[in-house]
């Protein structure tokens, strides 16, 4: 029995949209859902009471940052990543292959696992599906991810096809090293961009029998309707009583067309990330702060949301703030941004119970100011 299952409830009657839980050590939890990313175990500049006030339920933490500052063991001691950042709900810790692997030249890979040098100092460190593993144990989240390679794009068939038999290679490892009872483990689908690859891939880590699944390597250069292709045809190749986990995509229009294809749970850097830079996540698409056109626009920023910036502060206070470079205005658009993509996930479920997710979507994409990204099925 795996320490996290998935409950499929409702799939809807157009497409793939499923509704479900998952059951995790930490609660039960509705998908689809959106994740924030607490890549150095916080999510950046905000507490967990106000996650829970925004209703968040699964929260990332990031294997190869929490690896190199402060150790794994040191998270150990604290009693695991739940007592050390104080988060009681669901938490998903990723392999630490995407950052290892997006070093460049820092890095060399080997059929043992890969050497880099240290972002922070320069060290050389190791890392391997048994060092991977090793490291999420420690750190206790509910979900650990299986150490794989992320492909770059764009990537011929040769260089795709070694890469990911290598991913089912050390995926067969870490199932072999995972002992943690109260943790399940994820495997990664990878295959590039070549639907072939991916289906081998897909059927190979079904054998295996893992929690659930992880769809790694898109997003990560291709065109979306590549994207939107591969994950497609890959999803067919899935079990529909495991949970399927897109990984690095959460902006809006990603979410709705993975969860048209059959994706459960989704996580992305972006909702803090552009905050940070002064924009704000809307229905309609993005809201650059820092623009002259809000000086003195006294609305909230978006008047149909009931986040807690929303409910206060006006867009010209908020303005005001970037412009005085005052930390509270990155806080209030994190704030507000990631309650959008939660309350948005939510909506999203409410459509799929109500039989009217066809509709939802093609509402949200008439309202999206970038329609030249429109699916075609919608055009």
């Amino acid at each position: 029995m795996h320490a996290v299952t998935y409950e499929l409830i409702k799939e809807a009657k157009q497409g793939k949209a499923r509704r479900g839980r998952l059951h995790t050590p930490h609660g039960t939890f509705e998908t689809p859902m959106f994740m924030p990313v607490g890549t150095q175990a916080t999510v950046k500049t905000l507490s967990p009471e106000e996650l829970y006030d925004m209703e968040s339920q699964v929260i990332l933490a990031n294997t190869y940052h929490l690896f190199l500052r402060p150790g794994s063991g040191l998270v150990k001691k604290a009693g695991g990543l739940h007592k050390f950042m104080n988060y009681n709900r669901g938490m998903l810790t990723d392999s630490g292959g995407f950052q290892v692997f997006s070093l460049g030249e820092m890095r060399k890979i080997t059929e043992e696992g890969v050497m880099f040098r240290s972002h922070i100092d320069g060290s050389k460190q190791f890392l391997s599906p048994e060092v991977s593993v090793r490291v999420q144990e420690e750190l206790g989240a509910d979900i650990a991810m299986a150490f794989d390679e992320c492909i770059p794009y764009p990537s011929d068939f040769n260089y795709t096809k070694k890469s990911t038999e290598r991913t089912t290679r050390w995926a067969e490892r870490c199932l072999k090293a995972h002992t943690r009872p109260d943790q399940a483990l994820f495997g990664i689908v990878q295959g590039g961009m070549f639907p072939e690859l991916r289906k081998m891939s897909a059927e190979s880590l079904l054998e295996m029998d893992f929690a659930g699944y992880g769809i790694g390597g898109l997003s990560v250069g291709e065109p979306k309707p590549v994207m939107y292709d591969m994950l497609d045809q890959t999803t067919d190749w899935m079990d529909k009583q495991k949970a399927r986990y897109l990984m690095g995509v959460g902006t809006p229009d990603c979410i709705v067309e993975g969860v048209n294809l059959g994706v459960d749970m989704y996580d992305c850097v972006f909702p803090t990330r552009v905050a940070r830079n002064g924009t704000a996540m809307t229905a309609r698409g993005r809201l650059v702060i820092r623009n002259a056109v809000y000086a003195e626009d006294f609305r909230p920023i978006d008047e149909h949301c009931n986040c807690y910036t929303c409910r206060n502060f006006s867009r010209a206070y908020i303005r005001h703030l970037f412009k005085a470079e005052e930390t509270f205005g990155l806080r209030l658009l994190s704030i507000h941004n990631l309650h959008f993509l939660l309350d948005f996930a939510k909506k999203i479920r409410d459509a799929i119970e109500q039989d009217r997710f066809a509709e939802f979507r093609k509402e949200f994409w008439n309202n999206w100011e970038e329609k030249d990204k429109r699916p075609e099925d919608l055009n």
